[in-house]
């Protein structure tokens, strides 16, 4: 997750699509119980405020590790930046946080 996604200031798009995977046995996180949700908190980089809770869809049933999110509600509505947003995934209540953080780049909307 290293590449960083660029956005603009008061943009509702685009929409990314995440893959979660376990590293260690080299497969797709299955996220096909109902129970199961995806996360994403959104703060200004190096610091600890979340911003924004971003909730994700299951792009099919879930079995497949992936999850689609955008910044509709005014997510986008900061000053222009460097971000990041940790995803949290909770399995009925219990939480895992993925180690590696989201990267994203806003810049100011020229209109």
């Amino acid at each position: 997750m290293a590449e960083t996604i660029k956005v603009v200031k008061g943009d509702e798009l685009p929409q990314i699509v995440l893959t979660l995977t376990d590293d260690t046995a080299n497969s797709v996180l299955d996220l096909s119980l109902s129970t199961t949700s995806v996360s994403i908190k959104f703060r200004k980089r190096g610091t600890t405020t979340t911003l924004s809770t971003i909730s994700t869809t299951k792009s099919t049933d879930g079995s497949d590790g992936k999850v689609t999110f955008n910044f509709a509600g005014g997510i986008l509505d900061v000053d222009p930046g460097e971000y990041e947003g940790e995803i949290v995934i909770s399995y009925n209540g219990t939480l895992q946080t993925v180690y590696d953080l989201l990267k994203f780049r806003v810049r100011a909307n020229s209109s």
